[in-house]
């Protein structure tokens, strides 16, 4: 029984060994689609492919452009840039789980800016982008004065500003003192201390050419390319005198900030003076930042009743004042009503006053303003609103003073209302 199934073992085996060969047939040939395997490259493939290579590393890079319309092209990538940033910033805030407060309930809607060039309203992140538009605007009316905003402005290295206004003051000096020479004339854009001090700063090239220099290409001795440089062709008396006037006002400008608008609003007499609620602009801390501020506020009750010093409390009290980038006060005036504005956190004593004042009809009158815990603030003290625990918010109480008061009443005038009357025409109830 065994050899009978180890022959039928057998058997199966032979069959599935395939057709036979004879031992006369020559090898078969491996098939098309046999894979070869891949050799080194030899060292003369080598040798050339690193010759291409540093062919391709010689072939002259395309220059960074510096006009209007490169410009103009940065400009509207920054408003795409912008764009998404706020749409990535609104998908965190609600990817963190951070409580939305209900815009109708906000004490304010938010923190916007002025242009001081068109007027216009800005969020923070449209105020850079909306003031280089602005800017690159007024090139049609001035370009002068547009070329010396974009000097000052689109470059935040201030020591390279000042760096490049010296070197073109120079420029402009050696053309003054030798109107004939024509040497004094052209700029090598290749020169060092044109490529080091002058071409990186933006709107450098741009206020030259506003002085009537032109690009031309020039012979160089000892070279067979021309090169690019800067000339003035012209240089009469009346010219030169323009081109004083014009390095005078590029050593006099200053950088074209948008600034923070107040948002003045009057507001009748309500018990609901002290309760505020501020929008995340408001704060200098990111969504998760918040949302753990908000989880740590459990643990102030129990920090309270904690014995500590007074220079503890101190150090704690200014880690909290760094928390916030804009604070929102509102002034208590003699009737009852209020008056509420933004302001920076780090804005002096005198900003508010002042504020104050041009809210008022009768401005010139001296006041006080009082800060909780019947602090009296000082209009001429240079101190920050933070540093006066006026930051996230706060109310503020107003008095007129006594003595001038006195003499108002002795005269027999009567007080008209207290705030101008555009804010009475949008004065407002606290919810």
């Amino acid at each position: 029984m065994k050899k009978f199934f180890d022959d039928i073992k057998k058997d199966i085996k032979f069959k599935s060994a395939g057709p036979g060969k004879k031992l006369t047939e020559e090898p078969a040939k491996p098939s098309s689609g046999t894979k070869h395997n891949r050799h080194a490259p030899t060292k003369g493939s080598q040798m050339a492919g690193a010759a291409a290579l540093a062919r391709i590393e010689q072939h002259p890079r395309p220059k960074v452009q510096t006009s209007q319309d490169a410009i103009r092209n940065q400009v509207k990538r920054e408003l795409e840039a912008a764009a998404l940033a706020d749409k990535e910033k609104e998908e965190t805030a609600e990817g963190s789980k951070v409580p939305v407060k209900d815009p109708a309930c906000l004490s304010v809607s938010g923190v916007y800016f002025t242009c001081p060039l068109t007027g216009a309203t800005l969020t923070k992140s449209e105020r850079e982008v909306h003031i280089k538009e602005a800017i690159l605007m007024r090139f049609e009316e001035d370009a002068v004065e547009a070329s010396v905003m974009m000097v000052h402005t689109f470059n935040k290295d201030r020591e390279k500003v000042k760096a490049a206004v010296e070197i073109i003051s120079k420029y402009i000096e050696n053309i003054c003192k030798n109107p004939t020479e024509e040497k004094y004339r052209k700029i090598k854009l290749s020169n060092k201390v044109y490529q080091e001090k002058v071409r990186c700063v933006e709107g450098s090239r741009e206020f030259l050419e506003a002085l009537s220099f032109t690009s031309i290409m020039l012979p160089v001795e000892g070279q067979e390319e021309d090169e690019e440089f800067l000339v003035l062709l012209e240089h009469s008396p009346d010219g030169l005198e323009l081109m004083k006037e014009s390095r005078d006002r590029l050593h006099r400008g200053e950088p074209v900030r948008a600034q923070l608008d107040r948002q003045p609003q009057a507001f009748r007499s309500s018990p609901n003076a002290q309760r505020f609620e501020l929008p995340v602009e408001f704060y200098n801390l990111t969504a998760e930042e918040l949302k753990k501020e908000q989880q740590q506020r459990s643990e102030l009750v129990d920090k309270n009743a904690m014995l500590r010093t007074k220079v503890m409390r101190e150090k704690e009290e200014q880690r909290e004042r760094r928390k916030y980038n804009y604070t929102l006060l509102r002034i208590r005036l003699p009737d009852g009503s209020l008056l509420q504005g933004t302001f920076y956190a780090w804005d002096r004593l005198p900003v508010l006053f002042a504020f104050v004042r041009e809210s008022l009809v009768d401005g010139w009158q001296p006041f006080e303003l009082i800060a909780p815990g019947s602090q009296k603030l000082k209009e001429t003290e240079e101190v920050a609103l933070a540093e006066c625990n006026l930051v996230p918010a706060a109310l503020l109480t107003f008095a007129w003073d006594a003595a001038v008061q006195a003499d108002v009443a002795a005269a027999g005038a009567t007080n008209p209302a207290l705030l101008k009357p555009e804010l009475l025409e949008t004065i407002r109830t606290l919810s």
